[in-house]
């Protein structure tokens, strides 16, 4: 992979469009590298192949999304990850979540938290579990008080999935009370 590290976008668009997943997932992850040199064009193109449907499939999202779209976006306008919580599409309500890790990273959990209460009611066990795994990173890396606070507020009404993974690393007796609340 490293003797690609220079390949141009153009290129790496042809591995995004390919019909093979690990062709795909290649072109990502030199998307991710691409990320360094160039991060606005990086984000545009990722996008234009979030929105093509060639990020299609959690692996890809999960692979790409913090790092090819989260780190550009942290210090700008996010309404893209509105607009991407909002499609019909699954794959970009996914992208929309996992780039939020890049958010935490930096001990920012404002959108990660905007969007887990957004998608509360979503129908796809594969943003459940994103939620509930982002809504965990915000605990551990930004937050514990913050991860508590949604809690007292939504775990009534949270998926099982999503709070199962969002309680995960908390003590048995405060994951059982919030787990008891459904």
């Amino acid at each position: 992979m490293k003797r690609f590290r220079g390949l141009g976008f153009d290129e790496i668009d042809a591995l995004l469009d390919d019909a093979e997943h690990e062709h795909r997932l290649a072109g990502l992850l030199l998307l991710n590298e691409a990320a360094r040199r160039d991060p606005a064009t990086t984000a545009e193109r990722y996008l234009a192949a979030v929105r093509r449907g060639r990020v299609n499939n959690w692996d890809l999202v999960d692979a790409s999304a913090p790092y090819a779209l989260g780190d550009w976006l942290y210090d700008r306008d996010r309404s893209v990850l509105d607009e991407l919580a909002a499609s019909p599409v699954l794959w970009e309500r996914r992208v929309a979540v996992i780039a939020t890790y890049a958010f935490l990273k930096r001990g920012d959990a404002s959108t990660t938290l905007a969007l887990a209460e957004r998608l509360l009611g979503d129908r796809e066990d594969l943003i459940h579990k994103a939620v509930g795994w982002m809504l965990r990173e915000a605990g551990a890396r930004v937050s514990r008080e913050a991860l508590l606070g949604f809690l007292d507020v939504h775990a009534a009404r949270m998926p099982r999935t999503m709070l199962s993974y969002a309680t995960e690393h908390l003590a048995p007796e405060v994951r059982a009370a919030y787990r008891a609340m459904r």
